[in-house]
């Protein structure tokens, strides 16, 4: 069960290591790109093009679902980014039980955008959970986890990449151990329990009285989607490859462009400063720092 790309490497690992997998659960397609036009996700275009069963359940307590799931007697129910809280009896479909690929070292930033949060809170290290699923929302025992480090270049596509990849091995490894009988069920610490809502679109706009480390953290958390911005002239100007500019102080009134340097934009935070490698105002295409200052007179211009 999965939905977007996320999902992809995992039922990759598991088809290329010669799982049988009986069916494919995703989500209906929806209208995408600028034409609007409806075509399958990432998971089931990779579960056609393996000629597997797919179901698009518009409610997953459609009795129909049901019935066809369970004719397949189901051991095991893998789930990755499917997008929807799973009812208990799907969940009690698999004799063995289910596991989730979850994106973050759990019990920490559970929830539906652990990528993000971690970036936008300047965490600096990660992690892939492998976790039994139980109704309550990623709160089951930790098979198996993975710790990785945040690295300051990255952002929330680059770690999205490389936590998929990890996590569909991770799943593999998973497999693996319950064959040998290593069925490990570790109950989640309490402590350390933190949560990851989904990104609303009033998070995305930028707050420049905070800090140049909280302001970098927005801009890499939600960067190259949704994208964090700022207005400029009642437009939106969204801002990406944020790096913390060492700097100390008030070097200007917060939302300051101050200059072009060898890294990027410099703006002015409420304290210290930012650079912004690539911004993109409202209806035009996304340029680099320099590029766009060739159309736009931005240094000594105040975002808001």
């Amino acid at each position: 069960m999965g939905t977007p790309r996320f999902a992809v490497p995992s039922l990759e690992a598991l088809l290329e290591a010669g799982e049988d997998v009986a069916a494919v659960v995703t989500q209906p397609d929806k209208p995408r790109g600028r034409g609007r036009v409806v075509t399958p996700l990432p998971v089931k275009e990779l579960a056609l093009a393996w000629k597997l069963p797919v179901f698009q359940p518009q409610r997953l307590k459609d009795p129909e679902l049901l019935r066809s799931l369970a004719a397949y007697a189901p051991e095991l129910m893998v789930v990755v980014a499917y997008g929807r809280i799973l009812t208990q009896e799907l969940l009690n479909l698999p004799s063995v039980g289910a596991l989730n690929v979850h994106a973050s070292l759990l019990p920490r930033y559970r929830g539906a955008a652990p990528i993000n949060w971690a970036l936008i809170n300047g965490d600096q290290e990660t992690g892939v959970t492998i976790q039994w699923m139980r109704r309550e929302l990623d709160r089951g025992p930790i098979f198996l986890q993975e710790r990785g480090p945040i690295n300051e270049e990255d952002n929330a596509g680059t770690l999205y990449h490389r936590l998929a990849e990890r996590g569909a091995l991770l799943l593999v490894q998973a497999l693996e151990r319950l064959r040998r009988g290593e069925e490990i069920k570790q109950p989640q610490p309490e402590a350390g329990i933190t949560y990851a809502p989904p990104i609303s679109p009033e998070m995305q706009r930028l707050h420049w009285e905070q800090p140049a480390r909280e302001v970098c953290g927005w801009i890499r958390g939600l960067d190259p989607r949704p994208g964090a911005y700022g207005l400029w002239g009642g437009r939106r100007l969204k801002l990406f490859g944020a790096r913390v500019k060492k700097s100390q102080g008030l070097l200007g009134p917060p939302g300051t462009v101050l200059r072009l340097t060898s890294q990027g934009l410099e703006v002015a935070c409420g304290q210290g400063s930012i650079t912004v490698g690539e911004l993109q105002l409202a209806g035009h295409k996304r340029l680099a720092a320099g590029e766009f200052l060739r159309g736009q007179p931005l240094v000594q211009q105040v975002l808001e």
